[in-house]
């Protein structure tokens, strides 16, 4: 799903987030990438949601070669593999969860009819049948961001990023989001969660630690699967 290779990306004025990654994330997994502020995981979660072009080395994703693909292909590739849940949930103040999830599928050109179909049953699907009609100040912080999850499965993307998706949330909120989360991955989304939780991390199959652009530890690795990183 997920295949890095010598990945660097340097910012103006030399500073480099990415120092030659290499990583493979197979379809299916669920796996976190994990370390402090500044370590490099936000611009991993960049690149690997093709919000942003690699300085060197490759990425596929889904087995696209993003460097192949023109800007718009490259939002069509979001817009349809991959799903997005952010620590914020950015709703639309004033507007009921239906229409927020709806206005998700967008990119599909659907009728406005056939994308309130496909956001009910994503609600449904996170648990919030009930809460529909409900506008982004009804709703706990919990379920603005089964929300937001919502939205970002509702078209079915096979990849789902979620970066820090309980860290604007309360413990019992954000266990709640995480069983979702492992719900999700159990029906075959393949799901990586960017975070600075240990704990969270932790509770993963999978966890790659990061530190200063580098990928320091894979469990995959000792664990005896094929991933890899150029600059461990």
């Amino acid at each position: 799903m997920i295949a890095l290779s010598q990945v660097t990306k340097t910012y103006p004025g030399g500073v480099t987030a990415l120092a030659s990654v290499t990583l493979e994330i197979a379809r299916g997994e669920m796996a976190a990438i994990v370390g402090p502020s500044g370590s490099g995981k936000s611009t991993m979660l960049n690149t690997i949601g093709t919000l942003d072009r690699p300085t060197s080395g490759s990425v596929r994703i889904d087995g696209y070669d993003i460097a192949k693909l023109s800007d718009n292909q490259l939002s069509a590739l979001r817009g349809t593999r991959i799903g997005f849940v952010f620590q914020q949930f950015h709703l639309a103040a004033n507007v009921r969860a239906l229409d927020n999830v709806a206005d998700g599928l967008l990119y599909t050109g659907l009728g406005l009819a056939e994308r309130r179909r496909r956001a009910k049953l994503a609600l449904e699907r996170v648990g919030l049948a009930h809460r529909v009609g409900h506008e982004p100040h009804e709703l706990s912080g919990g379920e603005r961001q089964r929300v937001a999850i919502a939205r970002a499965v509702a078209g079915d993307p096979p990849l789902l990023l979620a970066d820090e998706p309980t860290g604007a949330l309360d413990s019992v909120a954000g266990a709640g989001v995480m069983d979702l989360l492992h719900d999700l991955h159990a029906a075959g989304t393949t799901v990586l969660i960017i975070t600075h939780d240990r704990e969270i991390a932790a509770s993963l199959p999978r966890q790659v630690r990061m530190r200063d652009g580098r990928i320091i530890a894979d469990s995959a690795i000792s664990d005896g699967r094929h991933a890899r990183s150029g600059a461990a």
